[in-house]
């Protein structure tokens, strides 16, 4: 690959995947547009809490492609590898919450229109090769999807010294999920859609730990040596537990960035003062409608305090 920018200091995390417009109705009433999709949450937050984020996306030549990238901008984020086309319609979900029973669904049809919403596109070729420099300079490499350029930024980054999060929501190829185990670092599943899969299979697992979530019952860290429970945190009001998994991920990052890792093995010692910090995390943004609600609501100084408490919370 080309080096076509140079990028100094290094980043802290480099990151693709699932970016769209969230389009928020509670109870039926449009409420909210903003910035939405697991990788945008993480990278988006980690922005906001003051850390160099470079997210490599695939957008249109929109209005929805602007809005999205001028909140990556306002985060603090770097933006320069986010490819915006114009034959592309940059993606749109559509969120509905139940407040009084605190349900979220998500569908890519306008409940309104009744038409089908533009879709989430990969990066391709031309995205790999122009965020050479930001694969070959971060610390930590995230993704929630798995394409093969998407893999092939895992590989590169993965090369170049970066910790690798891959956070999939499904498994569709086999062979290029195992290649992807070959280069994670940690991988991160929810119980009630992969992970029984990954059960069955001969894999690797030497290379990388397993963060398995259980919903509200709480997570399981694995690696080959060990295997850790950490309960969920008792969320004090309970809104929308939409967002739940990305505020852990948040935790899990940020105490790897504050705590650097040395090299070799990771252990569950290294990740779980990081994965408890996020599940603070998780159980407050709760308590406001949207994935990022805490964020938005509170702002940055007050998820750092949580983060950074000792979190003496009442566990479920």
């Amino acid at each position: 690959m080309s080096d076509t920018h140079t990028l100094a200091p290094r980043l802290d995390v480099a990151g693709t995947g699932f970016t769209v417009l969230d389009r928020v109705y509670s109870d039926g009433v449009l409420a909210d547009e903003a910035l939405g999709g697991s990788c945008a949450n993480v990278l988006v937050s980690l922005a906001m809490l003051g850390y160099r984020v470079a997210p490599v996306l695939c957008l249109g030549a929109d209005d929805t492609g602007a809005k999205l990238v001028e909140e990556f901008v306002q985060a603090g984020a770097l933006v320069e590898f986010i490819s915006q086309k114009d034959h592309l319609r940059s993606p749109i979900v559509a969120e509905e919450i139940d407040t009084a029973t605190a349900k979220h669904g998500f569908s890519f049809r306008c409940p309104v229109t009744h038409l089908d919403l533009p879709r989430y596109e990969p990066i391709g070729v031309t995205e790999l090769i122009d965020a050479a420099s930001a694969l070959g300079n971060c610390s930590i490499f995230y993704t929630d999807r798995l394409t093969a350029e998407i893999l092939e930024a895992m590989r590169c980054a993965s090369q170049s010294g970066a910790l690798v999060i891959f956070e999939p929501s499904a498994l569709d190829d086999a062979e290029m999920f195992a290649d992807a185990l070959r280069v994670t670092t940690i991988l991160k599943t929810s119980a009630d859609r992969i992970s029984g899969e990954i059960d069955k299979w001969t894999v690797d697992s030497s290379t990388y730990l397993w963060i398995v979530t259980h919903g509200q019952a709480g997570l399981e860290l694995r690696t080959p040596i060990n295997r850790l429970w950490c309960p969920a945190i008792h969320a004090p009001v309970l809104r929308d537990a939409c967002g739940s998994g990305d505020m852990v991920t948040v935790g899990l990052i940020d105490g790897l960035l504050s705590r650097p890792f040395l090299g070799g093995r990771l252990t569950t010692n290294d990740v779980v003062a990081g994965v408890m910090a996020g599940q603070r995390l998780a159980a407050e943004n709760c308590g406001f409608e949207g994935a990022r609600g805490l964020f938005r609501k509170r702002g940055a100084s007050y998820v750092r305090a949580i983060l950074d408490s000792t979190g003496n919370s009442e566990t479920a």
